[in-house]
């Protein structure tokens, strides 16, 4: 007897078994479309269960947009809490008061440009402890006062261009430690108080403005952890000593294309842990003391395209940075200071003066003017060196003058 096997009823056994497995999914997919649908009314009816403030368009529950309403106060009250992006540009606030927006815990990006905003309060954006971004840009603010843009615990970027700031006070950032980027382009800032930017931390760019007039004593006192700190075309009539004091862990600290006065001695003292010092293309009356030392922790140096007014003194640079400096490009009055001073070893002991002579220039006299300080003769060097000391601060005019007419004399006969 031949014994067979079928296969049929395993085959409709498994038919079965697959139907069923095919209903359970399609009952799955039907319980899941009804839920999202569900969720997705729910979403809608939440969207549309308050209304949009008449002077706004609110394209979700998240981003609303209230701009050239003519809004003169924050309309709190009908904004949802739920609001991440809120845009109140070109309206007609003109204060902000302390917790101005009051309940809005959930902003991400607040936009007030184009305000007629004049005055911010202590404390004015308390609360808002999710704010990323933040931007005041045209309008007629004139100074950040103490403690108007503290508290901001995790903002990243303010921007601040284009106002009419002229003064920034003490403590204005105090307690905002996270913040990234603080543009303050295009103002007409003329005072940067001490401890202005006390407290903050890890800043990767802080681009000053032109015009500044007065950096006080420790206007960087406590700014920790910067990218970039720029400050350029500056009007000021000194370089304060500790102007830097307190400022630490800087990449790059850039003076540039500014009349700078008289550096006075001890202007970077305090100053430490800085990548990159860059005096670059500034207007300098004189130096009373440039010092860098091991205690700045100076990596590179460059002291480039200055104009000098009055020449160097022995002791006049003190540069120590780790991984080299250079001075070049620089003009100099080609005067018996400026050799006396070369004369003293001021780059150190195994340094030679021939580079320097070489690479910077003589700003006066004025035959001489844009040429290499090499082309000054050697007799009218020896006759410098010979002479009696650099005379005393207020009689160099004098000495420029005696030596000018002196150098010419040599050039003529």
């Amino acid at each position: 007897m031949r014994l067979t096997w079928s296969h049929k009823p395993c085959h409709r056994a498994h038919q079965m078994v697959m139907t069923r497995v095919a209903r359970s999914s399609q009952r799955k997919c039907e319980i899941y479309a009804f839920f999202i649908t569900f969720v997705w009314l729910m979403m809608v009816n939440t969207v549309h269960s308050w209304p949009c403030p008449s002077d706004c368009i609110c394209l979700s529950h998240t981003q609303i947009l209230c701009n050239s309403g003519h809004l003169t106060f924050v309309p709190l009250n009908e904004l949802p809490k739920t609001v991440e992006h809120l845009s109140l540009t070109k309206n007609n606030l003109t204060y902000l008061p302390t917790d101005a927006f009051r309940g809005l815990r959930s902003l991400r990006k607040l936009t007030l440009d184009g305000n007629s905003i004049q005055s911010i309060d202590q404390f004015a954006f308390r609360g808002l402890s999710r704010l990323r971004e933040l931007t005041i840009q045209h309008t007629p603010l004139r100074a950040l006062k103490k403690l108007s843009f503290s508290g901001l615990q995790n903002v990243t970027a303010i921007l601040l261009g284009y106002n009419q700031i002229s003064v920034i006070e003490e403590f204005a950032f105090a307690t905002s430690a996270n913040i990234r980027l603080i543009l303050l382009n295009n103002n007409p800032l003329h005072i940067v108080s001490a401890h202005a930017f006390s407290r903050l931390t890890n800043v990767e760019h802080l681009i000053m403005p032109s015009g500044i007039r007065h950096l006080q004593p420790d206007a960087f006192y406590e700014l920790d952890s910067v990218g970039l700190l720029k400050l350029s075309f500056m009007d000021l009539s000194s370089l304060k000593a500790n102007t830097f004091r307190g400022l630490t862990r800087v990449h790059v600290l850039a003076i540039q294309d500014s009349d700078l006065g008289v550096i006075k001695t001890d202007a970077f003292a305090g100053l430490s842990q800085v990548g990159s010092l860059n005096l670059l293309n500034n207007k300098i009356d004189s130096v009373q003391k440039l010092s860098v030392t091991r205690q700045n922790q100076v990596k590179h140096f460059r002291f480039n395209g200055n104009h000098v007014l009055d020449s160097p003194r022995k002791s006049t640079f003190n540069v120590i940075a780790s991984e080299g400096f250079t001075m070049v490009s620089n003009h100099f009055p080609c005067d018996c200071h400026l050799f006396r001073f070369l004369d003293g070893y001021p780059f150190g002991l195994n340094a030679s003066t021939d580079w320097f002579i070489g690479k910077n220039f003589c700003i006066s006299p004025l035959e001489l003017n844009g040429q290499p300080i090499s082309v000054v003769k050697q007799n009218f060097i020896e006759k410098c060196l010979q002479s009696s000391p650099a005379a005393p601060l207020g009689s160099t005019r004098t000495l420029f003058v005696v030596a000018a007419l002196y150098y010419f004399h040599l050039l003529v006969h």
